[in-house]
């Protein structure tokens, strides 16, 4: 062995080093969180080359994104530059270059493109020119999952979807396509498996060419990707083709996606003599994040079985807070960023969610306080196209002079109104001023007019809009608060349809962003006034985000499923209840998924661990007692318990405070650290200074407005607030406690 690979290897601990020089029979990696598994499998691509002599022209390893396969080409380059004759590809990528080798035998032209989901509607809408604009999202997206199994137009298609005759339509696309030449990405996949299972000389060329395949993250691969896997390597033929794959059942958390954790639990019987190594020795978390990540885990009966092992230590008990509701929630995330920032970075912090629309509270919180953010793998919550347009309809409600938001609604959903119509609305509404100003007449009332003038459609549309701006305008007074407006302007809109089709289709989560939208609504009154108050929120929230240059050092905010292959210092899973994580009606499989989800939110911990669990929680409009996670009753006794446990819940390790302080019960039944009162106190007193300090007639100088006068003074939403006459006419509002430094007093 060379001097260079035995340095390589004296790095590695015994399992990894038996997982590198393994070969004969077929291998399976199991590879816990935070156990190097990369560092493996690039070490046995180089131990291949070097050692034993493979042809690097003969090995094949593919994984899943591009940027996942660009780091294993260039870690296994750099230990053996021949590594870089090997195929180190993505699973679409290696399909492309498979059907340009062999394109003729596929009915292709060598020069083919890759359709995506909008070249595949399109193309399907010419097929089948009766579908609709939201059904052709669904049909396409069902076609897609079709592919994902290896199932053609003649195969039972019935637990894919009911909405319409799948066969008949997948049948007409499929002609369609194959006229083109082209192909779509589930192609890439599925039509290798389809040529070599039909062609047995073009599967003898591929089985020749390839004697070692490997595969990475192969938890994440859907029926499809097993059956090309199985096709290459020949397992059915008995070919002596290496085969190992790397990867993690307890981590297997994408089957909305078409991932199946069948592939890698029954890989052994699939692919005879298997041997498996597991990698326990964990490199990123302190023992007792993995204690607590092993108990959760290990509730589940669908798995292999491993017990991940620290290498750095015991560490600190992780923590689970109950906590009243999703406001106290909110502020303990806040604090303990907070306190901890003196002595480290806000960057060291990740707040993890089950779901998009949760950052809401986080992301207001976290302005309000000036704790940079940012949001990873998702937009922020008001810049969601769904928040957006709910925003745009209810600020027309507010102001029907509003241009902005009316170019925005007017045709969403469609109406028929095009950008030329709209123009011409907008023109005619325009009112030009003896003084020069300008400015919209009622933008409602003149669509209203000018419908007589416009194409049948137009004119439907038109009207149909401006009915739905009088019945709005007329029951915004009629909820018990401005919550069900908001929900009545969701539904009567067709906001929430239009979304929830997106949903099915593209696993997004907008109902639950515009459901979190309505609850935010519930503190304001049902009224013109609380309408305008609520947008006057939105808006100061706004004012408050950071630059671009204030965000290097930031804690993030993220899904529990965009956190895979992350780690932080400290890690807040929040949302512990039964109907938010897990979701409601998880049952079986789907529960396993959920846990595994925990899981793999646990093991993103490298310092410190924090769970949060409330008690009242706003859920569809409505504030609701919920239970703790069926996750938290198993696994309870893993962390320290802070807070007033529920009723019921039992725990070994109540009330261990430590840094948090001793507990002090009140009379009526909750428990508030001494800290947490301190710090309660402590907002109060700050409030009253600052509302001192910036009184209604303070004259006021600002860089950008000039000079002003502080016209008026309150409370909103917990801070307060001053709005700002300028002499230029224009009103602004402030949050002194926080953009004080942009305003200057004047005293003459």
């Amino acid at each position: 062995m060379n001097e260079r690979m035995e340095q390589y290897l004296s790095v590695l601990n015994e399992e990894q080093k038996q997982a590198v020089v393994h070969e004969g029979s077929p291998l399976l990696i199991l590879a816990g969180a935070g156990s190097g598994k990369t560092r493996v499998i690039t070490t046995k691509i180089a131990y291949l080359i070097s050692e034993k002599n493979v042809n690097p022209y003969s090995i094949l390893s593919v994984t899943f994104t591009k940027k996942a396969a660009n780091e294993m080409k260039e870690r296994a380059v750099a230990m053996e530059e021949n590594a870089s004759r090997a195929q180190i590809r993505t699973f679409h990528s290696f399909g492309s270059w498979f059907l340009r080798k062999y394109a003729e035998a596929a009915g292709l032209d060598s020069n083919f493109t890759v359709y995506d989901d909008d070249d595949m509607a399109v193309l399907l809408k010419e097929a089948v020119p009766s579908l609709a604009k939201k059904e052709l999202k669904t049909a396409v997206h069902q076609i897609s999952l079709c592919k994902d199994y290896c199932l053609s137009p003649e195969d039972d298609l019935s637990f894919i979807g009911s909405e319409f005759e799948l066969n008949e339509i997948y049948a007409k696309y499929q002609k369609a396509l194959r006229a083109t030449g082209n192909v779509d990405f589930g192609d890439l996949i599925m039509l290798p498996v389809t040529l070599m299972d039909s062609d047995p000389v073009i599967a003898a060329e591929i089985h020749s060419r390839f004697s070692v395949i490997m595969v990475d993250e192969y938890q994440d691969s859907n029926i499809a990707q097993y059956k090309m896997l199985q096709k290459l390597s020949g397992v059915e033929e008995g070919t002596g083709t290496y085969v190992c794959v790397v990867g993690d059942d307890d981590q297997s958390i994408y089957h909305f996606r078409g991932a199946e954790v069948q592939n890698i639990l029954t890989f052994p019987e699939k692919f005879p003599g298997t041997q498996i190594i597991r990698l326990e020795r964990n490199y990123r978390s302190t023992s007792r994040i993995l204690d607590a990540a092993s108990i959760v885990v290990g509730k589940n009966s669908d798995r292999l079985g491993k017990k991940l092992i620290a290498d750095r230590g015991d560490g600190k008990s992780p923590v689970l807070a109950f906590l009243p509701d999703q406001t106290s929630e909110t502020q303990f995330c806040a604090d303990l960023i907070q306190k901890s920032h003196k002595d480290g970075k806000y960057s060291d912090w990740a707040v993890l969610y089950r779901m998009n629309a949760q950052s809401l509270g986080f992301e207001k919180e976290f302005l309000h306080r000036h704790i940079p953010y940012v949001v990873v793998g998702s937009l922020k919550f008001y810049e969601r196209e769904e928040i957006k347009d709910t925003i745009a309809y209810i600020s027309l409600v507010a102001n029907p002079r509003d241009a902005v938001s009316f170019r925005r609604v007017v045709n969403k959903p469609v109406r028929g109104i095009g950008e030329k119509t709209q123009s011409s609305i907008l023109q005619e509404a325009l009112i030009q001023h003896d003084d020069g100003s300008i400015e919209y007449n009622d933008l409602i009332n003149q669509t209203k007019k000018m419908s007589d003038g416009f194409s049948k459609k137009a004119k439907e549309g038109a009207q149909a809009f401006s009915k739905l701006f009088d019945v709005l305008r007329e029951n915004i007074t009629s909820g018990k608060n401005l919550s069900d407006f908001i929900q009545r302007v969701i539904t009567d809109t067709g906001l929430d349809e239009y979304h929830r089709a997106g949903d099915k289709v593209e696993g997004t989560q907008r109902v639950a962003n515009l459901q979190e939208l309505v609850n935010s609504a519930v503190p304001y009154e049902c009224s013109a006034q609380g309408l305008t108050e609520f947008l006057d929120s939105i808006n100061l929230d706004r004012s408050l985000a950071l630059s671009d240059e204030e965000k290097d050092d930031a804690v993030t905010l993220i899904t529990l499923h965009n956190t895979k292959g992350l780690e932080y210092k400290k890690v807040i899973i929040t949302g512990l209840e039964e109907g938010v994580f897990p979701r409601q009606d998880k049952q079986g499989a789907d529960l396993e998924e959920e846990r595994r989800l925990f899981y793999v939110g646990i093991t993103r911990a490298q310092d410190e661990l924090y769970i949060t669990s409330v008690a009242k929680r706003w859920l569809y409009g409505n504030l609701q007692y919920v239970r703790p996670s069926v996750f938290l009753r198993e696994s309870s006794d893993a962390f320290k318990v802070i807070g007033s446990v529920p009723f019921g819940f039992s725990v070994k390790k109540k009330n261990s405070f430590g840094e948090f302080g001793k507990t002090i019960p009140n009379p009526a039944g909750t428990e508030k650290t001494s800290q947490e009162k301190i710090i309660a106190a402590g907002r109060w007193g700050e409030k009253s200074e600052i509302a001192a300090a910036w009184p209604k007639g303070t004259k006021i100088y600002h860089d950008d407005y000039g000079y002003g006068i502080i016209s008026r003074n309150y409370m909103n939403a917990g801070e307060y607030v001053i709005d700002v006459q300028f002499e230029n006419g224009c009103v602004k509002k402030f949050i002194p406690e926080y953009q004080s430094k942009s305003l200057q007093k004047i005293k003459d």
